[in-house]
C-alpha cells in the first residue's frame, strides 16, 4: 500500500501588517493531511537565504516532513491584506523558489510511492515548475488520488493550463469565485452553478468535484450523487489556509476509508475552525483527528 500524500507547488511567506506566517497551498494541505496519522510531504523549493533557512526551521518546528531543494532564487513571499471580514487579498512575488522547483531522481522516488497529491494553477506559472508538476503526476501509480485545487491567483492562470491540469486530475477542488473565472473562459457563463459542476465532472472524467462557496456552504460531487452542507456559524479569525485544511481533510478522510459524506462533514468542519484560528497552520482539535480513527 502507498501511503505517502503529497502537496506539490508553491512554498511562501503570507506576510500580514503584523508580521509573517509560513504558508503556501500544498504545504498547508500536506500540514493538515499530516495531522491525520498519514505520511504527508511538502514538495517545493525555497532559496539560498535567511528566509528559506526560516522555512525549513519552521517546518522542523511543525513536524511536517518536506523536500524542499535550495535553489538560486529568492524564497516566496506574499503581501496578504484583510478586510473587514477577514477576506484576504494577495500580492505574490515572481522569479522566486518555489517558481524553480527541479526535478530529480529523490522527487521521482516519492512520486512511486505516493498515494494522493495536491496541486494547483498558481504554481504552474513558471515553465521549471510547471514541467516538475507535471512529470511527478507521471510517475505515480495507477489509482492515486490526483487533486487539482485550481487556485485561480492574480493573472497567474491560463485556459491551457487549466485544461491541461483538468485532464490529468480526478479530483477538482475549487471555490465559487474560481468556478465563475472557469465558466467565463471556458464558455458555461450561461449555467447555474449545479450544471458547471456537473458539466465539468462529465467532460473530464472526474470521479469528484468540490466546490466551497464561503458561507453559503460546500457541495462534493460524484458520479450520480451530490452532497451539500452548509457553513458552520463561527467567529472568524482570518479565513487564510481554509480551502486548504478542506482539501487536507477530506482527503485524509477519504484515504481513511470514509464515505463521501462522512468526509465531507469533516472536511467542513476542520476549515470551520481553521477559520477561528490566525494562520493557515494550526493544530486541530484531537475530537475532530479522531474521526478518521487513524
Amino acid at each position: 500500500m502507498n501511503k505517502v500524500v503529497v502537496g506539490i507547488g508553491e512554498a511562501l511567506w503570507d506576510v500580514f501588517p503584523e508580521g509573517k506566517k509560513l504558508g503556501g497551498a500544498p504545504a498547508n494541505f500536506a500540514f493538515h493531511v499530516s495531522q491525520f496519522g498519514l505520511d504527508a510531504l511538502a514538495v517545493s523549493a525555497v532559496g539560498k537565504d535567511p528566509l528559506g533557512d526560516e522555512t525549513l526551521a519552521e517546518f522542523d518546528r511543525k513536524k511536517l516532513h518536506y523536500m524542499m531543494p535550495r535553489v538560486d532564487y529568492p524564497t516566496g513571499m506574499v503581501q496578504v491584506t484583510l478586510d473587514e471580514r477577514g477576506v484576504p487579498s494577495y500580492d505574490i512575488k515572481t522569479d522566486v523558489a518555489w517558481d524553480n522547483i527541479p526535478f530529480n531522481g529523490e522527487m521521482k522516488e516519492i512520486a512511486r510511492q505516493c498515494c494522493a497529491v495536491c496541486f494547483g494553477s498558481l504554481a504552474q506559472r513558471n515553465d521549471t515548475s510547471r514541467q516538475t508538476i507535471r512529470k511527478f503526476l507521471n510517475a505515480m501509480p495507477k489509482g492515486s488520488l490526483k487533486i487539482f485545487d485550481i487556485n485561480l491567483r492574480q493573472n497567474f492562470y491560463s485556459k491551457e493550463i487549466i485544461k491541461d491540469s483538468l485532464k490529468v486530475c480526478n479530483i477538482l477542488k475549487i471555490n465559487d469565485e474560481e468556478l465563475v473565472a472557469l465558466g467565463r473562459i471556458f464558455g458555461y457563463s450561461g449555467l447555474d452553478i449545479e450544471n458547471k459542476c456537473w458539466l465539468i465532472l462529465g467532460k473530464y472524467d472526474l470521479d469528484m468535484l468540490v466546490l466551497t462557496c464561503g458561507v453559503n456552504g460546500s457541495y462534493v460531487f460524484t458520479r450520480g450523487t451530490m452532497s451539500f452542507l452548509e457553513t458552520p456559524q463561527v467567529k472568524v479569525a482570518d479565513t487564510v489556509g481554509a480551502g486548504d485544511s478542506f482539501t487536507g481533510s477530506f482527503a485524509a478522510a477519504i484515504l481513511h476509508g470514509m464515505s463521501v459524506s462522512e468526509a465531507h462533514k469533516l472536511a467542513v468542519d476542520a476549515s470551520a475552525y481553521v477559520c477561528t484560528q490566525d494562520g493557515a497552520m494550526p493544530s486541530l482539535p484531537e475530537k475532530l483527528v479522531e474521526r478518521v480513527g487513524a
